[in-house]
């Protein structure tokens, strides 16, 4: 589920780049989305949380290809895709 509108934006966008690459994200995403390990792992420091609707989530990422990135976070057995970057963003470098 994209959950938020730069989330809807960024995954056009990234698709448009890395089809095949955002293909393997979406069949781990809906598999195994809190299997941690080198390409998906939760965030951390301030990033490692995020509230949306009051309620406060566990924030993870997925690494794509050239720093782009998939954030998400897991409720009941839905993943909720919040951004998408089709670059390494800033607040992680």
């Amino acid at each position: 589920m994209l959950a938020t509108s730069q989330a809807q934006k960024g995954w056009i966008d990234v698709v448009a780049t890395q089809r095949s690459a955002v293909a393997d994200a979406w069949d781990r995403l809906t598999k195994e989305p809190l299997r941690s390990d080198q390409r998906c792992h939760q965030l951390k420091g301030d990033l490692a949380t995020f509230t949306h609707n009051g309620a406060t989530h566990t924030r993870w990422q997925y690494e794509l290809n050239a720093g782009a990135r998939i954030w998400f976070y897991v409720e009941a057995q839905t993943v909720h895709v919040v951004h998408v970057y089709t670059a390494h963003p800033n607040q992680t470098k």
